[in-house]
């Protein structure tokens, strides 16, 4: 099925719509992962109309730039873009935008979802917050939200949560229609509610999450994990989530465009992965963080926790996790994955990535909507891609 037809007529032929039972299938997901708030409710997360962020340009034709791919193939990155489904792709060299490339009927004011790399932006918003006074990372969450006592969360901190080092029974298998993560997605309306009696919003989900070995003792990636977060962020500033990251992130950051957050049917955060932005907001966020913070002129979130970021991850709770086979030697901390040689990134299912490269003063920004949301036996190149586009930058 072509692109190009999706959702277009008065109304859209029947194989043409894109619905709440196939938006994240493809082809429909090209259309869908930027339209989100055509088929799911979501919050503003407004920009400021006088304080935008003005990118310098120093552009370079990159689409021919050669490099091996995990294969040992020679390939160039215009192929490795359209071989990956890529939506967009930006790459910012010393604070300049050096590249932007748009497929797949994305321009440069369509927000597109951004899944699980939702969950970095919201781990930097939770520092303005530590930084300010308003929680502890090392506090436990039912200090903030005793709502989940008796559940998995009952014994773990903030830094838990972060840290992707919840001791808790779940299982977070994308092709699974049953469980709990089946029942996740209906409970943040992802799905159609198909079990009787299932929670049908985030707030009632959370709390019926088992407990399943120690905490602080394994990374287990679990996306409910970061929903939680979010609301342990609206609890403590008594702020919706969308308006909390617009004030202290989206307006000082001086975003070009508004973005905006899925939300569930009673307003609780997707913060686990329901953040839509434009492709130059992505890579101003990157820009930001690759500054320490500074963004737009100002101090927007404190050095002292991207440097946290940076250097505080723990190996061994990272080497005892169920993502260290296929990702050896890397670690992660507050949401943020590092990699041996200093990189740290914003991973999302579907092939979306921010890539911060403090050594190559580099940062990418990738929107994707590739075919499935993680295929094991695919062999990403992504890594080598970049890793060469900051080696010709820097020559």
């Amino acid at each position: 099925m072509s692109q190009s037809g999706l959702m277009q007529g008065f109304p859209p032929s029947p194989e043409n719509q894109v619905t709440t039972q196939n938006w994240r299938t493809s082809p429909f997901s090209s259309w869908a992962f930027r339209n989100i708030r055509q088929l799911l409710p979501t919050a503003p997360i407004h920009a400021s109309r006088n304080h935008r962020w003005e990118l310098s340009r120093t552009p370079r034709n990159l689409t021919d730039l050669p490099f091996q791919d995990i294969q040992g193939r020679e390939v160039t990155l215009g192929k490795f873009l359209i071989d990956n489904n890529v939506d967009g792709f930006i790459v910012l060299h010393n604070g300049a935008v050096v590249f932007e490339h748009y497929d797949h009927g994305l321009l440069p004011y369509s927000p597109h979802i951004l899944f699980s790399v939702s969950k970095s932006m919201t781990a930097i918003l939770t520092g303005i917050l530590v930084d300010r006074g308003f929680l502890d990372p090392d506090s436990p969450i039912t200090e903030y939200i005793p709502e989940v006592n008796s559940s998995a969360y009952e014994t773990a901190t903030v830094r838990h949560l972060l840290d992707m080092s919840v001791g808790i029974s779940f299982n977070e298998d994308y092709e699974n229609e049953a469980g709990d993560f089946a029942r996740y997605r209906m409970a943040t309306g992802w799905i159609p509610i198909t079990e009787p009696g299932a929670p049908d919003n985030l707030r009632s989900f959370l709390p019926t999450l088992k407990k399943e070995g120690d905490h602080g003792v394994a990374f287990h990636y679990v996306s409910p994990n970061t929903d939680l977060l979010g609301w342990v962020l609206e609890r403590t500033s008594d702020l919706p989530f969308a308006e909390l990251f617009s004030r202290e992130i989206w307006q000082p950051m001086g975003a070009e465009y508004d973005a905006y957050i899925n939300v569930d049917r009673l307003g609780a955060p997707r913060s686990a992965g329901g953040i839509c932005v434009t492709l130059r907001d992505f890579g101003r966020f990157g820009q930001m963080c690759l500054d320490m913070g500074l963004g737009n002129g100002q101090s927007i979130v404190p050095n002292w926790w991207l440097r946290d970021i940076r250097q505080n991850a723990d190996q061994a709770v990272w080497n005892a996790g169920n993502f260290a086979e296929f990702m050896p030697n890397w670690r992660y901390r507050s949401k943020w994955y590092i990699s041996p040689t200093g990189v740290y990134a914003g991973l999302g299912v579907f092939g979306q990535f921010l890539y911060v490269d403090p050594a190559a003063d580099v940062v990418i920004a990738r929107f994707s909507s590739r075919p499935k949301a993680l295929d094991p036996t695919d062999k990403d190149s992504s890594y080598l891609a970049y890793e060469t586009i900051c080696e010709l930058l820097n020559r």
